[in-house]
């Protein structure tokens, strides 16, 4: 949107950034401005979900989606009444976890945690292949049983549901052999396979255990056969785990304590021999004492170090550390100094330094000082006798240390044969033990035989089948049609190319959309709409000539052509129906055929017999008085198309047209162009260029985006003044919109939607 130019103000601002003006008058923008800025917020914007859009376009299609969700609920239906009912029976049994391992020590039967991974495996073992063969073999699967149990087809039930007489009983063979009892066997393994569902219920030990057949009674009589065979399958195997494990057992008894004898005799003869002494844990006594002074040794090398640096600190600094001097008599003397100090510099102020008192003083001043220097080489004389003292402790226990290094080297290297024999026996002891222990264990298990599965509910014979449901399966037919329907309908929805509603002329072509003519109905023809002033069809075009009055500066323009992208948009109708209303108003008005390619103005017209016309007179052979006819209406003539030329571009483009058009302008005050397609020839932009103003008329639903554009580019290229869009046979239910103009153009009278009566 370009911004007119306006004079900078006083310190240079730009003035359409300000509100106010310097006077105090509000800045208004004007008209243009403000349409520009309703299509810019009227644009389309990607990262936008405009959920309204998607609505009018459901709504739009409301009757595909309709026929899709229909569709999908009668196939439903249909899949139920033709699927064979299944009945379900349950049995529910409680699974402890029980762990009897042959080789842990602890606790025989003793609960543990619940495991995830436990349950999981007995749901394994549950639907395993073993335990559905022996189940098959309980309830003597066989080939008879089989055929009886064998669903009947939708058609054979069908059939039995006519003419239930007409029902053949199987007619089984009188001798199976060998490979048809195989095949029979694996085929009830399979059918008891088929039918099991093991669904262990939420944090609990329980388990479901249920079956699906067509026969009720044989529901409840495998689940229960899979609930006992699962137990007596789980005894048997906890029985001859147990079997094994004692005679397991008793062998590895008798080996365990053959080895542990052995062991301990081989140990104590080889310490007799190198004459070893085991205090225990594995350690010798000479390892002990080797300890105990490396110990010693260093807490004493501690002891050393710490002398060793107290020692070190006094002979760098003179001063003792404040420690020792705290613990010595230093402080009190020097205090007691200080003050005899003090009490020489008071005198000294009145007595001379020779004065006996003073002398006196400063005698004792000195022999403090000798006590102070005595007293410090006392403190420094203790610090190096208690380092070295730690010094001959360090290097005493150093020789100790060294000598019963060499004893425990000597010992070790002795006692590495000595803990191999000792780790032997202690391993071979700890495993007679446990296998002994475990061996006590299993026998009282042997007699007990705990169970660790118990049945809690048994399953009854069902009542009624479980499946099909056909509540269900409307409800998911319903829904699958609803997203198929929904999603169809957005396929074809973003399919559709077209221009259907205001806002895709304004948002597609940047056009004003100066009317909205709406669809009459199937039994409704252009000419009673018209004939009747207060329909929506004959108000519609009111409200064109009232936009057209606006569109321009100077009003309507005095020559104003109607075009299109193709034929069929209903230009010819609104070219006759805006003539008439011009002429409504007084106007002197003029309609020009010039489509001379395939007019059809003459055709509304028929009371008018057409003679020459716009192609006589483009031609030369005729003049302006011979081709205009009266309509028959007040203030308004009609120039037809006339005989159609083999070039209708080229009579166009001559100076005759420019000439028609200034005399009828003087002549008329509304000169109105039913004008040819824009796209494919060239007479549309030769019109369009020539006149005043140009209104492209588009059909609603049936304009494809691309060829609208694409004629509004040729119209401008041409240079052609369009002043805006006449959207036609325009249905707000088909384009999905809520917006029902055909309302307000009736207001005032009976209103009525497109295609009913009053």
């Amino acid at each position: 949107m370009s911004t007119p130019n306006l004079p900078a103000g006083p310190l240079g601002e730009d003035p359409s950034q300000l509100p106010v003006r310097r006077d105090g008058a509000i800045a208004r923008p004007d008209n243009a401005q403000v349409l520009d800025l309703l299509r810019e917020n009227n644009s389309d914007n990607p990262d936008q979900i405009d959920l309204l859009a998607y609505w009018r376009m459901l709504v739009k299609r409301r009757w595909l989606i309709a026929s899709v969700v229909a569709g999908c609920a009668a196939i439903a239906l249909v899949m139920t009444l033709t699927t064979t009912p299944l009945y379900r029976a349950t049995a529910v049994v409680k699974i402890d976890n029980f762990s009897q391992s042959i080789v842990q020590v602890g606790e025989f039967s003793a609960p543990f945690g619940w495991d995830p991974d436990f349950l999981t495996t007995q749901v394994g073992v549950l639907t395993s292949h073993s335990l559905a063969e022996r189940v098959a073999e309980d309830l003597r699967l066989d080939s008879a049983a089989l055929a009886r149990l064998r669903p009947p087809s939708w058609l054979g039930r069908l059939k039995r549901t006519l003419r239930p007489e007409a029902t053949a009983e199987t007619v089984l063979p009188a001798s199976i052999d060998a490979e048809d009892a195989a095949a029979a066997r694996a085929a009830g393994t399979g059918t008891i396979m088929g039918g099991l569902s093991v669904q262990p219920q939420m944090n609990s030990k329980l388990v479901d255990i249920s079956f699906s057949s067509p026969d009720p009674a044989f529901a409840a009589r495998a689940a229960n056969a899979v609930a006992d065979g699962y137990i007596s399958q789980e005894l048997e195997r906890a029985f001859g785990a147990s079997s094994y494990a004692k005679t397991y057992l008793e062998e590895q008894l008798g080996l365990t304590k053959a080895r542990l004898e052995q062991s301990e005799r081989d140990l104590v003869a080889f310490a007799q021999k190198e004459n070893l002494v085991d205090i225990g844990e594995g350690q010798s006594l000479a390892g002990q004492n080797l300890g105990t002074i490396n110990t010693s040794l260093a807490q004493a090398q501690a002891q050393r170090i710490a002398a060793q640096a107290r020692w070190s600190q006094l002979q760098a600094n003179d001063s003792l550390p404040q420690d020792l001097m705290a613990s010595s008599l230093v402080p009190s003397l020097r205090a007691q100094r200080a003050g005899l100090q003090r009490e020489y510099q008071e005198k000294l102020q009145v007595f001379k330094p020779d004065y006996p008192d003073m002398q006196r003083l400063d005698s004792q001043i000195k022999e403090m000082d000798r006590q102070i220097a005595a007293e410090i080489a006392n403190v420094r004389r203790s610090v190096r006798a208690e380092y070295d003292a730690a010094v001959a402790q360090e290097k005493l226990l150093q020789g100790q240390l060294a000598e019963l290094r060499d004893e425990s080297l000597d010992t070790d290297s002795r006692s590495i044969q000595y803990n191999i024999l000792r780790r032997e026996a202690d391993t071979n002891r700890q495993l007679y033990d446990s296998l002994l222990q475990r061996y006590k264990m299993v026998g009282a298990a042997s007699d007990a035989r705990p169970n660790n599965i118990a049945i809690i509910d048994r399953a009854q014979v069902p009542g009624g089948p479980y499946s099909p449901n056909g509540m269900r399966n409307l409800l998911i037919g319903l829904f699958i049609g609803l997203l198929v329907g929904v999603a169809l309908a957005l396929l074809l929805e973003f399919l559709d190319d077209t221009l259907k509603t205001p806002e895709d002329v304004e948002q597609k072509l940047r056009q004003s959309v100066l009317g909205i003519i709406p669809r009459l109905g199937a039994k409704q023809s252009v000419a009673s709409a018209a004939a009747d002033p207060r329909s929506s069809f004959s108000e519609a075009y009111r409200s064109v000539r009232t936009a057209l009055q606006f569109s321009t500066d100077h009003g309507v323009p005095r020559v104003l052509l109607l075009t299109s992208t193709g034929p069929g948009e209903g230009k010819s109708t609104s070219a006759l129906a805006l003539a008439r209303n011009f002429a409504q108003l007084g106007k002197r008005v003029l309609l020009v055929e010039a489509d001379m390619r395939n007019p059809s103005l003459h055709r509304t017209l028929s009371a008018v017999p057409p003679g020459k016309g716009l192609s006589n007179l483009l031609a030369g052979s005729a003049t302006l008085q011979e081709v205009v006819v009266a309509s028959g209406e007040d203030q308004l003539d009609v120039i037809f198309s006339g005989p159609l030329p083999p070039n209708p571009a080229e009579l166009l483009s001559g100076t005759r047209l420019v000439s028609l058009l200034s005399i009828a302008t003087q002549h008329y005050d509304q000169v109105v162009i039913d004008g040819p397609p824009v796209m494919g020839i060239a007479d549309g932009p030769l019109l369009a260029n020539g006149a005043d103003g140009t209104l492209l008329v588009v059909d609603s639903g049936h304009t494809k985006i691309g060829h609208a554009q694409a004629a509004l580019k040729r119209l401008l290229a041409a240079r052609a003044h369009v002043v805006g869009v006449l959207l036609t046979k325009y249905n707000p239910k088909a384009a999905g919109h809520g917006y029902h103009y055909e309302s307000y153009y009736a207001y005032g009278g009976p209103a009525r939607l497109p295609g009913k009566k009053r």
